[in-house]
């Protein structure tokens, strides 16, 4: 079991994916209660097809991470982008070339990140990513939390995150519901933007519309490919594996020449 120590309470689960040393790096970065696990092989799939190296890790809270240390305020996700992200790339693959693929929270993550116009970015993959709050947004979180209090989901979560499971669904929770949280908005950072996107979303999304992908799109400062896939909810990696396998194989070889 491998760690990055970023801090006395900042303790990272990571894990590397073999490929060709000439090929980027594929970064994964996963949804707001997501870990490693939860990617399932989707990663090391598609990184056999691009034969890409790939990194996969557990945010700060997650997983087999260290558990949060303090409440989560409206800029979470920035503090993920702006400070856990960098130290995990200069440490892990200095001076290396990768594409960013993030599910979620992990997407709007590689947006607030790629609006820095960092070196080595090749390009960005998002899967339903967020940019604003929306009340189809809220209103899923609620049903999760309804669904929580019922016990519903307590078992799942805890076989990803044992103990922190509680605390990391609060949290999560807790922030996208408040009032606080509602102006929250990443667009305008997205002119920043200039690598490449690939925009993916189901057109049947529980936490976001076709809203989300339009303004990524038509915001962003460099090229960027809107899919929506019919019949697909809040994963499309899991609801349509090949089709996304597929789809991203093509942007990653694509930015990669």
């Amino acid at each position: 079991m491998s760690h990055l120590v970023l801090g006395e309470q900042h303790r990272l689960y990571y894990e590397l994916l073999a490929g060709d040393a000439d090929r980027p790096w594929l970064v994964f970065l996963h949804e707001g209660l997501g870990t490693v696990a939860q990617w399932g092989a989707f990663p090391q799939e598609l990184c056999r097809r691009t034969r890409c190296p790939g990194l996969i890790y557990d945010r700060l809270g997650h997983g087999q991470s260290s558990a949060l240390v303090s409440p989560r305020t409206s800029r979470y996700l920035h503090e993920y982008a702006l400070d856990e992200l960098p130290k995990v790339l200069a440490a892990l693959i200095p001076g290396q070339r990768f594409v960013l693929i993030g599910h979620s929270d992990g997407g709007s993550i590689s947006l607030i990140f790629g609006a820095e116009k960092p070196a080595y970015l090749l390009g960005i993959i998002t899967v339903a990513a967020h940019v604003m709050v929306e009340e189809v947004t809220v209103d899923g979180v609620r049903k999760a939390l309804a669904a929580w209090k019922q016990g519903k989901l307590r078992k799942g979560l805890a076989r990803y995150h044992g103990e922190k499971s509680e605390a990391l669904f609060q949290a999560w929770a807790e922030i996208w519901t408040s009032s606080l949280f509602r102006s929250w908005s990443i667009e305008e950072l997205l002119p920043s933007i200039e690598a490449p996107l690939l925009v993916l979303q189901g057109r049947d999304d529980q936490y976001g519309t076709p809203a989300q992908v339009e303004a990524i799109v038509t915001r962003s400062g460099g090229s960027a490919t809107p899919l929506l896939l019919d019949d697909c909810a809040h994963s499309p990696h899991l609801d349509f594996p090949e089709l996304t396998l597929d789809l991203m194989t093509c942007f990653v070889n694509r930015v990669a020449r």
